[in-house]
Formats: C-alpha cells, structure tokens, sequence
C-alpha cells in the first residue's frame, strides 16, 4: 500500500497545481464537500465538463462533438473527479476523435509488441464511447458498457483505467459495508436453485460462450470462479467475440486495457497486472487480449507535434 500511496499523493500534487494554475478565477467550480488533504479535486455537476481537456481554439460544436461522444446520462460515479478514468479517456480518445486521428492508435505496438489494433479500421465513422452490448443477456441497466468501442467485420472493445486498484470483479461476489455478506461464495459452484453462476439463473449467457472463447468449462465446479477478479476483461472480450446473432469467433476482434504505467494496481503481481495475465492466459486465442499504457499513448501522440494543447495539459494534469 505504501507504493499506491505515493503515486496517490504525487497526482493529488499534481492536481492541486493544476487546479490553482487552470482555475485561478473558477474555485468555484469545486465542489466543497470534497475538499481535504486526501481528495482529488472534484468539480460541481454543472461543471462537470471542465474535467475535460479541450482545444482552447475549438468552436462550440467542436466541442459539442466532443462532449457528445459521453453524455451526461452516461458519466460514471465519479467523472467530476481529476482521478476519473472516464474523464482522461474522454480528454485522450475523445480529443483523437473530433480531429480525425484516431488513426494515430493503428500505429502502436501493445506491451508485447503486437499491433494495437490489429486488423481493426479504425476512423470517427466506426468508434463510440460508453457503447451498450445489447446481446449478452444482461437487463438495460447493467448491460455490458464499453470505454471505447470499434466497430466492423473486426471489432474492439477498450477497457480503460487510471487510478483503480483492480480491474473490475464481479460485484455480486464482492463484500461491501452495506453488503458484507454477498450473494455468491466467489467460486464457480452451485449456489442458485439450478445453475452454478447466479448470473446465469438471471439469464445473463456470459457462462454460454465462456467455453468457446476462453479454457474454462462450463460444466464443472471451479474453485475459485475465473470470473470473480477478471469479470471486466471477461465480458469486454465476449462482447467483441460474440456476435448479436450469437455466433462465436476467436478471429474476429480483440479486447484493449489501457492502464497508468505508475499505478502499483498494474505492475507485477498487483490486482490489475493479475487480472489480466490470468484472463489472457485462460484464452483459447492469447491475442484477444492487449494492454498498452497511457504514457505510450500520450508520448506517441506528443510526437505528432500537432496535439501540444493536450499533451501539455495532459502533463500538468496527470504526468503524463
């Protein structure tokens, strides 16, 4: 924990500088509920987008066309907070978006030296923000919600992370102070009245398409269940291997996670590094799975020389 506390207590440095460098005149558009020494900056709801990088030259629909790509119905808990994941990746690939260069991404190599994309096409005709899968049996409000999302004949699904200090588990396993006794044990048994995975009593098909997609068997106790710590991996991967017509593929699309290289969370053997290891290895088709740091991003974009408005913010900000 002392490692996660220092590079906390580095961005809350960070933070602090540039709300008093960017904001000077605008302390009001901070919420005062979250001032103390522990807490990133948080910014009002009605300024909500100020947590947004945007291109001091831009038009108002210029920056409609960002602000568009995340509606406000589809902010996360906490985008009004300089530590928001949601925020940066909308400031990164939302700014990419709205000047044509998404495109910059195909020329990156992931952390094993795999093209980033692939056979992917990517343009601002085929990518979305906080894209709904609509075909995994999940109810409207907890459908499968993706980052960033690439469509066609190959597709990818982008995973996005900054501070988390794990990827994503399977909440219905997960303890909290109002439910400190959770419905399922975290393993891979029988716990519903027919089914192993309470999920699948309630009609989500994740465990369906698990097997064609990943080693795991569907047909077996599992102790503990794969899903427990990887269940965000897992599902960004079936989205782009299941079709909505329910056909599989291994060949066809391929998962992103993009994570802070500094964060403890995805370095070897934390909780993020873990998650993601484990998933890639359990796959049928190790590929379907890629990480690439935010620092790759951000240098290689800074290399263009034609986003220093971004780059510069970006370093004040995050140090990136």
């Amino acid at each position: 924990m002392t490692d996660y506390t220092d590079y906390m207590a580095d961005l809350l440095q960070r933070y602090m500088k540039y709300q008093e460098t960017q904001f000077a005149n605008e302390q009001t558009f901070f919420d005062s509920k979250y001032v103390k020494p522990a807490n990133p900056p948080v910014f009002i709801r009605s300024k909500a987008r100020e947590n947004i990088i945007t291109d001091p030259t831009a038009s108002e629909q210029e920056k409609k066309e960002l602000y568009d790509l995340i509606p406000e119905s589809e902010f996360h808990q906490w985008y009004r907070s300089m530590n928001s994941s949601q925020a940066l990746a909308h400031s990164v690939l939302g700014n990419l978006f709205t000047h044509n260069c998404l495109h910059y991404l195909s020329e990156l190599k992931d952390d094993e030296g795999i093209d980033l994309l692939g056979k992917a096409q990517i343009s601002s005709d085929n990518f979305a923000m906080e894209y709904k899968v609509n075909y995994l049996g999940e109810s409207h409000f907890h459908s499968t919600s993706l980052d960033g999302y690439v469509s066609g004949d190959y597709r990818i699904a982008i995973e996005c992370k900054f501070t988390e200090t794990e990827v994503g588990p399977c909440s219905h396993a997960k303890s909290t102070s109002k439910n400190p006794k959770p419905p399922c044990d975290g393993n891979y048994s029988m716990q519903g009245e027919k089914e192993r995975c309470l999920l699948t009593e309630r009609k989500r098909k994740y465990w369906r398409y698990v097997p064609q997609l990943f080693k795991w068997k569907n047909d077996s106790d599992l102790y503990p269940c794969p899903l427990n710590k990887n269940y965000q991996l897992v599902r960004n991967i079936l989205a782009v291997g299941v079709k909505p017509d329910g056909t599989v593929s291994i060949n066809n699309g391929h998962a992103i996670l993009i994570y802070d290289e500094r964060n403890p969370a995805f370095r070897q053997d934390g909780d993020g590094f873990t998650a993601y290891t484990e998933t890639r290895a359990a796959l049928q088709e190790p590929t379907m799975l890629r990480k690439c740091s935010w620092q790759r991003i951000v240098q290689h974009i800074r290399e263009k020389d034609e986003f220093s408005w971004l780059t510069e913010n970006l370093c004040l900000k995050y140090g990136l």
